[in-house]
Order: C-alpha cells, then structure tokens, then sequence
C-alpha cells in the first residue's frame, strides 16, 4: 500500500509539474528547432477535459455493466450469459477508429462519437471481469452461505459480489486507463482534450507539440491507475 501511495503522489507531482503554465513547452523546443510549441488553449485545460470525458464514459459503462452482468451470471441464464461473452469478445476485435468512424454519420462531430467508442470499448473489460469474478466463487461458499439461510438476494450482495468485487475493480482499473489513451483519437473529431496537440502536431511533423500532447496524457493515466490502485479491494 505504500508503495502504491508514493506512486500515485511521484505521478500526480510529475503531471501537475507538465500542466504548470510554461514548464513543459520551454523543455521541448530543442525538438521544434528552438520555438517552444504553442496551444490556443491551456494545456490544464485540455487535460481536464480529457479526464472529464473519460470519467463520464466510465460512469456510463458502470450504469451499463453491473446490471448486465449480475442479470447474466444468475443461474438458469446461460445462454444470455453466452452472449454476453460473445458480444464482449466482438468488442475486442474491432478497431477504435472503426467505431468513430461509424459513429460520425449518426452523432456528427464533437465529443459524442468519442464518448459512445469509449463506452464500447470500457464494456469489454469492466463485463469480463464481472463474469469472471462472481463466476468465479467456490461453490462451496454459496453452499455454506446457502445453509446458513440465506436468500438469492442475500448470497450475491453479501457473499458473490464481495469476493468478486478485487477482479472487478481490475476489469474498471483497465476500462478507465485505457480510456486515456482511446480519448486521444478522438481529437480527430473535434471532441478536444490531449489528443489536440498531438494530432496537431502529427498533421505538422512537430515532435515538440506531439510530444506536448503524448506526456500529459501518458502521466495522466499512469496518476490515475495509482489512484485506482490505491482503492482497490482487498481479495478476501
């Protein structure tokens, strides 16, 4: 644990240190021959609305996930089960850039069709997990907690959901940091946030303001899965 909290605190320091207005552009002008880069907007706030669009798809995917899951491993429901699984196992194999792309013509430009892919893409590990871990508890548990009078309801929120909850929280850890580096590609789409710089910076050949993008974002979900970390559950 404490190892985990200096993490988080080493990570956090170093991000606020490359969001502190002047620091970080200066470091990287010996890349753009000299000139530091430059935003029209400031690098704290595109890395707040960075993290604001993650957070909100994770909200969602949580909204989304839990029922699906609790609803899907109750016994006498394999075959929604099944497709849970099947549909999880789709999610991983189309491209990101697939799913924006199919979600412009719907939701138009801006943050929608980012936030939708995110939501798509953080379902696949928050729903696998969930599976697995309240699949996962020993039978022989529910039959003791069964024995001791407990109802259904009892059994999954008092027994099933807590020992699953640490593999859960991991398939959420994985969800969120991923959605930082997914958010990225939806600057092409005029949803904004750190993947701003590094787009303008690629369709420029500036390393510098790549860079200025590509840092931030690279500490920022390095901060947050040392957050994420530090709550996490301890396996019972």
């Amino acid at each position: 644990m404490r190892r985990r909290s200096w993490a988080a605190l080493l990570w956090g320091l170093l991000l606020g240190l490359c969001l502190w207005p002047g620091v970080l552009p200066p470091l990287l002008a010996p890349l753009a021959g000299g000139e530091a880069p430059t935003l029209d907007v400031p690098l704290w706030r595109l890395t707040a609305g960075h993290l604001g669009l993650v957070l909100l798809a994770g909200a969602l995917v949580l909204l989304l996930a839990v029922p699906l899951v609790l609803y899907a491993t109750r016994p006498g429901r394999a075959a929604v089960l099944g497709l849970v699984g099947a549909l999880a196992g789709l999610g991983q194999t189309v491209p990101t850039l697939a799913i924006l792309a199919l979600a412009v013509p719907l939701l138009g430009f801006g943050p929608a069709p980012t936030l939708l892919g995110l939501v798509l893409y953080g379902l696949v590990p928050v729903v696998s997990n969930g599976v697995a871990g309240l699949r996962g508890v020993s039978p022989d548990v529910l039959d003791a907690a069964r024995g001791m009078g407990m109802t259904a309801r009892q059994r999954l929120w008092r027994v099933e959901v807590p020992l699953a909850l640490p593999v859960w929280w991991a398939g959420v850890r994985t969800s969120l940091v991923f959605g930082v580096a997914t958010a990225t590609v939806g600057a092409a789409l005029g949803a904004g946030g750190l993947g701003r710089p590094i787009i303008d910076g690629l369709s420029q050949q500036n390393t510098a303001l790549v860079l200025l993008g590509a840092l931030p974002t690279a500490l920022l979900a390095l901060t947050l899965d040392a957050l994420l970390g530090l709550a996490a559950p301890e396996e019972g």
